[in-house]
């Protein structure tokens, strides 16, 4: 792979590659593909979510919405720090907005993406801590399917593998935290913890 500027030409080589995909198009939608992410080979911390949402698609920049400003406050960062390349790798499990089913909201993230683009960022991108955020980051990234619930409830075990298992910040999801309050006084102090160690000083 190389290092040096080999590495940074061969990087962005790969990424431009990864702008210019266009395989679900015509398969899983119709609209013009727009891959997001952000993410340079320094980076520590990775953050793996679902896929971008249309205003994320919109406007090119991951977690820029709502359920961004909630990841940002549980992580004790501000915005500046969030969309530094260096210190975050923002990656979606599948880069593209997938469009929405009326009455359902956003569809899935189409399955040919993550196995196709993550293991090639991670041959840039050596993680030291990986934030998997809702189910379908935690199905790819642990291999299973098991509930969310019962993910993020057994945070401990994957932090031993660098691993974070995170609910979704979405709106959608103010009841499940309402009902789980051990998520800010057990794993949030915990995550801010470790993110601080990672930041620039």
């Amino acid at each position: 792979m190389g290092t040096g500027g080999g590495l940074k030409s061969s990087y962005k080589e790969f990424t431009d590659q990864v702008r210019a995909c266009r395989r679900c198009r015509g398969r899983y939608f119709d609209h013009e593909p727009r891959p997001v992410f952000l993410a340079e080979p320094a980076a520590k911390v990775m953050i793996v979510g679902q896929a971008p949402g249309r205003r994320v698609h919109e406007t090119g920049l991951p977690f820029n919405d709502v359920s961004g400003n909630a990841l940002r406050e549980w992580m004790g960062v501000n915005r500046e720090q969030f969309y530094d390349p260096t210190t975050f790798a923002i990656i979606p499990t599948a880069l593209c907005y997938p469009g929405t089913e009326k009455g359902k909201g956003d569809l899935p993230p189409p399955p040919i993406c993550a196995p196709a683009w993550h293991p090639r960022f991670l041959e840039y991108i050596r993680p030291e801590l990986t934030l998997l955020v809702g189910a379908y980051a935690q199905a790819y990234y642990l291999d299973q399917k098991r509930p969310v619930s019962v993910v993020v409830a057994r945070w401990r075990e994957y932090l031993e593998q660098g691993l974070f298992p995170l609910p979704h910040p979405s709106p959608r999801n103010r009841k499940w935290l309402s009902e789980r309050p051990w998520f800010f006084e057990e794993c949030i102090p915990v995550l801010q913890e470790l993110i601080s160690q990672y930041m620039p000083a």
